[in-house]
């Protein structure tokens, strides 16, 4: 009798929900999407009701499509978006919107977080990088301090994660992976103990457990929602980055992945335990043993749909899906480099390898010569030098060789772009098959440690297979080089110009 995991990819704008047999093959998906509501500058929320909503609807889609028996689904797991600030009260009501990981809005208690250490030097030579805006611990106080009615009433914070697992079990826990992108004492398993000083009250924050974790079972109603059995073990799951790891099947000392969705990132799998570098970020993996050093990028694909939605929209009618073959081709004419056209993909603002939530994108050095070609070409080849800055840092900070990494997410379908990353990183890499399903494939393989059925997380590399390797170009070599430390300039040039622009009208935002 055939076996199912039922996971669940829960990003920026959607649900994918993804059975997955013992084997690791996806069987069937299905997507929902919610809406992303914009009530200030900077602010970014989404109603969490919405997920569940999601979760529901695409379990009960997956289940009609396959027409497979309830009982042979042998657990949930959830894989999602991270560094939500969701508060909860006793009985579970979330009392807000989930301040997104792309939310801004808290820089004021973020630098006052810092201050009660001495100021933002000294709290970055102690943890590695300063706290932003956009971390979970400032949104945290961000609603002690702006909303104390809702914080008064706050049982728990959960992150998305935590929240569905809570609507299908009861329990309010926050899993490791999360919970280490809110701050995690990575050699103790367990929450700082500094975070009183900084504001934090303890008792809000959830019991922590692991991503193979057996949560609980699905309670009567929520399996009745979702269509599964009630009792269907539940795991601890993870954040994105940690099943997309697994996922790729990049799980062993120094093995390094890239994910290309709505955002990216590099991740290196390893034991180190450093905190911060350069704004990459030292993480729980979902391996209890093991650590992600991940270089976060705010966004990656959403600058591409940016352009598309901008400056292609009657092609777009014509082509519908076909639209990123048609941009690939257009491009073809287009030199390597752009003709010196920079663009920065900062558009949300930046975490690595950069940290700063005031800069935004730049069209640089932008001439009459120049179409939209030009630009199309450029935005691509801005996201490789970002990518190409995060694996410097990574290879000077922590010895990282990103030669042979693994690129997966909907941006490895776009073999146009896959070279000019190849091209200007200079790098050699593959491509999962059905990149699109590396997250949701991870988690099913998380549960199936859980289950006991894989031994551990060292298996993950037979359920995923490459199905293309994308080799640098050397004639682009010279222009890339240049345009690289081109690139580096924009950045420091520009960045007190962005904060004089940015920074007071990102903080009215909060009044």
């Amino acid at each position: 009798m055939a076996k199912y995991i039922m996971a669940h990819d829960l990003g920026t704008s959607s649900d994918k929900a993804a059975l997955v047999d013992f084997e690791g093959n996806v069987v069937a998906s299905e997507t929902c999407a919610y809406p992303t509501y914009y009530p200030k500058p900077a602010w970014v929320e989404q109603n969490p009701e919405d997920y569940w909503t999601a979760v529901c609807t695409t379990c009960k889609k997956v289940l009609e499509k396959t027409g497979i028996d309830k009982d042979d689904v042998k657990a949930m797991i959830f894989s999602t978006q991270a560094q939500g600030v969701i508060p909860v009260d006793k009985d579970g009501k979330a009392l807000y919107n989930n301040i997104t990981w792309i939310d801004s809005r808290a820089q004021k208690q973020a630098e006052h977080a810092m201050n009660r250490f001495g100021g933002k030097k000294v709290f970055t030579l102690v943890s590695g990088t300063p706290i932003m805006g956009k971390d979970s611990l400032a949104k945290i106080l961000w609603l002690k301090e702006e909303r104390p009615d809702i914080y008064e009433k706050t049982d728990k914070v959960l992150d998305v994660n935590g929240y569905l697992t809570m609507r299908c079990t009861g329990e309010k826990v926050a899993e490791l992976s999360g919970a280490s992108t809110y701050g995690l004492d990575l050699k103790k398993k367990d929450w700082f103990s500094v975070y009183p000083r900084m504001g934090i009250d303890m008792d809000r924050l959830a019991r922590l457990v692991k991503a193979t974790d057996n949560v609980g079972g699905l309670l009567p109603e929520a399996a009745e929602a979702c269509g599964l059995a009630e009792g269907t073990p539940i795991f601890g799951g993870c954040f994105d980055v940690p099943a997309a790891a697994v996922g790729s099947g990049m799980t062993g000392e120094g093995d390094i992945h890239v994910y290309l969705g709505t955002s990216g990132w590099v991740c290196a799998s390893s034991a180190v335990q450093d905190k911060f570098k350069r704004g990459a970020a030292a993480l729980q993996s979902a391996d209890h043993a093991m650590n992600l050093i991940v270089g976060e990028m705010e966004a990656a694909g959403a600058n591409i749909q940016w352009i598309k939605d901008s400056f292609f929209k009657h092609e777009s009618e014509i082509y519908g899906d076909g639209i990123y073959d048609y941009m690939d081709s257009i491009i073809d004419d287009v030199p390597p480099g752009s003709d010196h056209l920079v663009f920065t993909p900062w558009i949300e603002g930046e975490r690595c390898p950069v940290s700063t939530t005031t800069t935004r994108a730049t069209m640089f050095n932008l001439t009459s010569v120049h179409t939209r070609e030009h630009m199309m070409r450029a935005v691509y080849e801005g996201i490789a030098y970002n990518l190409r800055w995060i694996f410097e840092n990574m290879k000077q900070d922590y010895g990282f060789d990103g030669n042979h990494f693994r690129i997966i997410g909907g941006g490895a379908l776009d073999k146009g772009w896959m070279q000019i990353i190849a091209d200007v990183t200079g790098l050699e890499f593959s491509v999962t098959h059905d990149p699109r399903n590396a997250g949701a494939v991870g988690a099913a393989i998380i549960a199936m440690v859980g289950l006991g059925y894989l031994k551990d997380f060292s298996e993950a590399k037979r359920f995923v297979k490459t199905e293309a390797t994308y080799t640098p170009n050397p004639a682009s070599k010279k222009v890339y080089d240049k345009l690289f430390e081109d690139y580096k300039r924009i950045y420091y040039s520009l960045e007190k110009a962005y904060k004089l622009a940015n920074g007071a009208r990102f903080s009215e935002s909060e009044e």
